[in-house]
């Protein structure tokens, strides 16, 4: 058995999306994609592998013949939007389970290999960020360890895979993840960046994940974090470390630019990762997009067999 979802936003992420869903989940079944361009590639593509398919947003989703029969929904568009539609959906559905790949962050944050078990039972969960879902669990993995202080992640992306929805959330990008690496990653303060890198060829996704924490032993700290790139590589194959994790040991008296923080001593363990895209539907340098709905789908599949096993009960 296999739930129905449906895909809101029928542009790069929702397309591939569907596909990864179509090639790769065990428990959901491609319903409907919805958009609002009827002349999009995404619908053109749904409608040929005989998806139901709505050029009329989530009210034309409401109209569909086969929307009583949708458990899940992905919600592909932007924050604004995402408010929106899940207050629709809401009313019309109080049942649905809608999986956020905006940083409207309705409900709680959810980084599969982090704390996807918490929020099985939730009936809105975000996705974070690109840049959350691939620096999140590398926080989480020293926070294993030691106490982490603060937290910075810088992701840089492709200008050529940022498209509208990207470039239009930049402000919610900062926010959201920033706030994730406190409340899903463990650490006491968060700042996150994002860089628009507009090279050619384009560059695949780079991640780099500084972090302060107390004195702890190094080897455990980096096995923690072998242990959960491992986690995250079994749903987002190309993600990877790009080199050995480093670490510096702060001397007490070192000035450090942090709100509440004066002298500190402590240890600053620095990780390089990149993200190669699956190239679905998206090119290969796009693993920004890539790793949102390869976590997206994670997500989703671990919620359908909840729901099918508690059916079959």
């Amino acid at each position: 058995m296999k739930l129905k979802a449906a895909i809101i936003g029928s542009g790069n992420i929702g397309t591939d999306l569907m596909i990864k869903i179509m090639r790769n989940s065990e428990f959901i079944e491609m319903a409907a994609m919805v958009g609002i361009d009827p002349n999009s590639d995404g619908l053109a593509r749904a409608a040929r592998l005989g998806i139901a398919t709505t050029h009329e947003g989530v009210a034309g989703l409401a109209n569909l013949p086969i929307f009583e029969d949708i458990d899940i929904v992905f919600d592909a568009t932007s924050a604004g939007a995402h408010v929106k539609n899940d207050a629709f959906l809401r009313e019309k559905k109080p049942s649905i389970r809608m999986v956020d790949l905006t940083p409207a962050a309705i409900g709680p944050y959810c980084v599969p290999v982090v704390n996807l078990e918490a929020h099985i039972d939730a009936p809105n969960v975000n996705m974070v960020t690109c840049g959350g879902q691939a620096t999140i669990p590398i926080v989480a993995a020293v926070s294993r360890v030691a106490k982490v202080h603060y937290a910075e992640i810088v992701a840089s992306i492709s200008s050529k895979s940022a498209g509208p929805g990207t470039r239009a959330n930049i402000d919610e990008f900062t926010e959201t993840t920033s706030k994730a690496i406190v409340t899903v990653g463990g650490a006491s303060k968060g700042k996150a960046i994002i860089v628009l890198n507009p090279a050619e060829p384009p560059v695949m996704m780079r991640d780099t994940v500084y972090t302060l924490s107390e004195l702890a032993d190094r080897d455990q700290i980096e096995r923690s974090i072998n242990e959960i790139v491992a986690g995250v590589s079994a749903y987002v194959p190309g993600y990877r470390l790009k080199q050995q994790v480093q670490f510096d040991e702060i001397p007490v008296d070192a000035p450090l630019n942090i709100p509440g923080h004066g002298k500190f001593h402590g240890l600053k363990t620095s990780v390089f990762l990149e993200v190669e895209g699956a190239a679905h539907y998206l090119p290969a340098y796009a693993g920004n997009l890539d790793i949102m709905t390869s976590a997206a789908l994670a997500t989703a599949d671990r919620i359908a067999r909840t729901l099918l096993s508690v059916e079959s009960a």
